[in-house]
């Protein structure tokens, strides 16, 4: 019994065709990478860009038969000769030549020899015996002035700062004893900058104490620190605000003060003539002046022609944009370079004052066309004393006199067409009575 008589299928039925399984693409392994290095990828595709494979493995060339054989060397940094081996690389059975590769790394100290004339006229100390000093070089020739092995092998007991000061102060007295003159070994490290004893005693002294420093005594330190930071930074705001409420720089005394008070005086009283901002308020641009200079001192350093940008800009805040481009249109008129070709600080003063004056000149032509324009309106308001205008009235008369217009063919008309003419702000006609000038009232039902 098997599963289609479970199922009760019948046993002749024909067996259903398999369906292909689709090929999987076989990616091509790449050149120059081992196939278990590809195989860690998983067929993924690298991260990073493949390199040629020319550069990943470069074959000897086919005319060239490498070996390796154990042969002997020699080094120049050795006195003795002695003759060692090891295995070297040899190309077509000819073996190295030259020198043993790693000698090039044998660095040596070249000490100051002297003889013992130049010792009895030059280095005589009494703090030291020829002996000693002859040991103390010895020493410094055969460990490569390794001055903390100098001192354990010294004989007698010295510090590292006083063997130290001996070699050094020997060298430097021989140095300047054997040149012609001075000036010829002035640039000699030895001389130029001579060995200080006190110095690196406290250099040393301080070193001691920061390392053996615990948790503790380190955060006391850090708070000290940024406490002292915060007071630096407290009194710099407040040098900083006591220079920004000075009143007006030493520059632009007396003249600031005459260009602040002509505009004032030539204010017109009428009150429907408007004067620009720039004129009837030049203690704003002061105290704009002053914030930006205070601004500028808080960044201690920065370029002329930065702050000369400010400057102007603090100087031109109150007039509009017409205003700055007409400034900057007369400079060019003049000839004058919007930026200074070379900012000093006596350039940048007079650019800054011309820039003032020139928006000075531009606010006083404002006022007087203003004031062109009001003596235009006077001189408008004074034609109506004569007899052929009937509609303008007398301005500044005793008395306001009412125009009656004739009640003749086409003089309501005529009326009306005058009512309209009138110009704003000019006085209306007066009505003689006050049951003139109201309308008459709609009859209603109730006063039939």
């Amino acid at each position: 019994m098997d599963a289609k008589d479970i199922l009760g299928l019948p046993k002749n039925s024909l067996p259903q065709e398999k369906k292909p399984r689709p090929q999987k693409d076989s990616q091509r392994k790449p050149d120059g990478i081992s196939r278990e290095v590809y195989a860690l990828t998983g067929g993924l595709a690298p991260l990073m860009p493949a390199i040629d494979a020319s550069q990943l493995k470069k074959r000897p060339p086919t005319d060239e038969k490498i070996t390796w054989q154990w042969l002997p060397f020699t080094s120049s940094a050795r006195k003795d000769n002695l003759e060692l081996y090891h295995w070297a690389r040899v190309v077509n059975a000819v073996p190295p030549t030259g020198d043993y590769s790693f000698a090039k790394y044998n660095k040596s100290v070249d000490v100051v020899k002297y003889t013992d004339e130049e010792y009895e006229k030059y280095l005589t100390d009494p703090m030291w015996t020829k002996e000693e000093t002859d040991q103390l070089f010895d020493l410094c020739q055969r460990f490569d002035l390794r001055f903390i092995v100098i001192a354990d092998r010294f004989p007698s007991s010295r510090t590292v700062e006083e063997l130290k000061d001996r070699y050094y102060s020997v060298s430097r007295a021989i140095l300047i004893a054997r040149a012609p003159s001075p000036g010829d070994v002035s640039g000699h490290p030895l001389v130029k900058e001579p060995y200080n004893v006190s110095q690196e005693i406290e250099r040393k002294r301080a070193l001691c104490m920061v390392l053996s420093q615990t948790k503790h005594q380190e955060r006391k330190d850090a708070e000290v620190l940024a406490e002292a930071k915060r007071i630096a930074e407290s009194r710099m705001v407040a040098r900083v605000a006591e220079e920004s409420e000075l009143p007006v720089p030493s520059n632009a005394g007396p003249e600031s003060a005459e260009r602040a008070s002509v505009p004032g005086d030539t204010v017109s009283p009428s009150s429907n003539v408007q004067l620009p901002s720039a004129a009837v308020a030049p203690s704003t641009a002061m105290a704009d002046n002053a914030s930006t200079l205070a601004s500028l001192r808080m960044l201690r350093v920065y370029l002329r022609t930065y702050a000369l940008e400010q400057m102007v800009q603090a100087a031109s805040s109150s007039a509009g944009l017409r205003t700055i481009k007409r400034v900057e249109q007369t400079l060019q008129e003049l000839g004058v370079n919007l930026k200074p070709r070379v900012p000093t600080k006596l350039v940048c003063a007079e650019h800054l004052e011309l820039r003032k004056e020139i928006l000075t000149l531009l606010n006083l032509q404002k006022q007087l066309q203003y004031k062109e324009a009001e003596g235009s309106s006077f001189r408008d308001a004074s034609y109506a004393d004569t007899p052929g205008t009937p509609k303008r009235l007398y301005r500044g008369g005793d008395q306001d006199r009412t125009f009656v217009p004739d009640m003749s063919f086409g003089g309501e008309r005529v009326g009306k067409r005058d009512q309209k003419r009138k110009a704003p702000g000019r006085l209306s006609e007066a009505p003689s009575s006050p049951a003139q000038s109201k309308r008459p009232r709609k009859l209603k039902a109730s006063d039939l």
